[in-house]
């Protein structure tokens, strides 16, 4: 492609002509990035997520779909250290075949259980995980959402239902958690007097609120402010890290997002421990709210970024090594001695000659899935190359002058 004009700007010029120049510190870097990506493989093929890959890959679009619920919904349990049976595993790849639909795979988990005659210590646990896991499918499977309090408080019901004699109740006693991140600290969660009058009020806020004007950061910000103060309220004796996360996959979806469920399934706990520093403050230890680890969640999720989102730099007081946590693709493109590659360059002139460019316009163009389109668009963002015009959902890219 050395037949591309990087069109009138000088620092696209300068940077075009430096290409080749960077090729020996892309090489060194890459190692780095395979080094990661094998500690990823390795601990999806510990956490079995890899069982369900060779749909999502290759299988038909009905099957991948199925396939991409499934593991989100038994990486969610991962919040409570709960794990799934084999038994699940093999009843999921039935129904995701179609052998089976998906009360037929909840009645098979529930008399698989019913049958055992010897119990062993992890079945309780495992049960739980299990039918969880199901009700979760069917309900991410689903594109229906009651947005209101009740609507919450009844997918809580859905979702422990068959698990929880409590499942589909608000607490009545007041909480607390003790958390490692924490030093053993708690967040402070809502008293149970209040918990009705806070879930009505948030979420009748949240509907009325209006995302129209907002730019890309903003409307994280947002978001990630609503899912945190429902988390917080804690209406529930158990079930409401699990709970919020599947209303914040069904509200995403109904304000028009495509949610990858992928990041739901591999950083559930990652999840609830963000949820946790954006609800905790220490005056006399110095420490204050911090939402910015749950908005790198959600910027991953809705933006294709990379942060690297491990535990370890939540806690709230990290050793050196975990005090700042990284973007791995703004370190990519800073180690890349700030090059742009070709199909950038291509990306740039597409951005620079066109009217409201978006990713699904450069994806369907260039023939590449939007996060390969979405990972060259924050890499020319950051080199403030181009910029990002208008509301999240109806704005456009442009070339800055």
């Amino acid at each position: 492609m050395t037949n591309q004009n990087p069109g009138t700007n000088p620092r696209m010029t300068e940077i075009c002509n430096k290409i080749s120049s960077g090729k020996k510190i892309f090489l060194q870097f890459s190692k780095k990035i395979r080094t990661f990506a094998v500690r990823k493989l390795t601990n999806l093929m510990k956490e079995g997520y890899l069982d369900f890959d060779a749909y999502i890959r290759q299988g038909e679009p009905d099957k991948c779909e199925k396939a991409s619920i499934w593991r989100t919904a038994i990486g969610l349990q991962a919040v409570d250290g709960l794990q799934t049976s084999e038994y699940l595993r093999e009843t999921a790849i039935k129904h995701i075949e179609g052998e089976i639909d998906i009360d037929e795979a909840r009645q098979l988990i529930q008399a698989y259980y019913q049958s055992k005659t010897q119990r062993e210590t992890t079945d309780d646990d495992m049960q739980e995980a299990d039918q969880v896991s199901a009700n979760i499918t069917k309900i991410l499977s689903s594109n229906t959402l009651d947005f209101s309090a009740k609507g919450y408080i009844s997918l809580h019901r859905r979702i422990f239902a068959g698990v929880f004699k409590h499942a589909g109740k608000v607490r009545d006693y007041d909480i607390s958690k003790k958390e490692w991140i924490l030093n053993g600290d708690t967040v402070h969660y809502l008293n149970w007097e209040d918990l009705h009058r806070a879930l009505d009020y948030d979420i009748e806020q949240e509907r009325r609120f209006s995302y129209k004007g907002l730019n890309t950061d903003q409307l994280i910000q947002h978001i990630t402010r609503f899912v945190s103060d429902i988390w917080q309220i804690h209406a529930f004796g158990e079930g409401n890290t699990r709970t919020t996360a599947v209303f914040a996959i069904l509200y995403l979806r109904d304000l028009g997002y495509k949610v990858e469920n992928d990041m739901f399934a591999q950083h559930s706990w990652y999840f609830r421990n963000a949820l946790v520093r954006a609800n905790y403050r220490n005056a006399v230890d110095g420490i204050d709210y911090a939402p910015e680890y749950l908005e790198r969640f959600f910027r991953n999720l809705l933006l294709g970024e990379q942060w690297d989102l491990r535990n370890r730099y939540l806690h709230i007081h990290p050793t050196d090594d975990w005090s700042v946590q990284p973007n791995l693709l703004a370190n990519v493109a800073v180690n890349v001695a700030e090059q742009p590659t070709e199909r950038q360059i291509i990306i740039y002139n597409t951005i620079k000659n066109n009217v409201a460019v978006n990713t699904k316009y450069l994806s369907e163009l260039l023939n590449l899935n939007r996060k390969t389109i979405q990972r060259d668009l924050l890499v020319l963002r950051d080199k403030q190359l181009i910029q990002w015009v208008g509301s999240a959902k109806t704005g456009h890219w442009q070339v800055i002058k």
